[in-house]
């Protein structure tokens, strides 16, 4: 339990969850582009990890230009219905 603690409590990680739920499979340009701030860098190493994790499912096409898409796997559902009740309360104290 403490590694996955450790993993989504860093910057951008329940934001790439987030982003990826309401979104289905994305690309990792897309990724970059929904959360303005995050450097590639940072993205990349967040999206490592949340894999690692098996927190989202990293899938490449044998394509030519490469296609890589990032979806959520169950564990990263669970996750992020787990995160919904924080938004909410999150949105409603910043409405006050």
């Amino acid at each position: 339990m403490e590694g996955i603690i450790n993993i989504i409590s860093k910057k951008w990680a329940l934001l790439i969850i987030g982003t990826i739920s309401n979104n289905g499979k994305l690309r990792f340009n897309k990724i970059l582009k929904e959360l303005s701030g995050v450097s590639p860098k940072t993205l990349t190493d967040r999206l490592k990890e949340l894999e690692l994790a098996e927190l989202i499912k990293r899938e490449a096409f044998p394509e030519i230009p490469p296609r890589v898409e990032y979806s959520l796997t169950h564990d990263g559902i669970e996750v992020r219905n787990a995160m919904i009740p924080l938004m909410e309360w999150a949105y409603k104290k910043s409405i006050r």
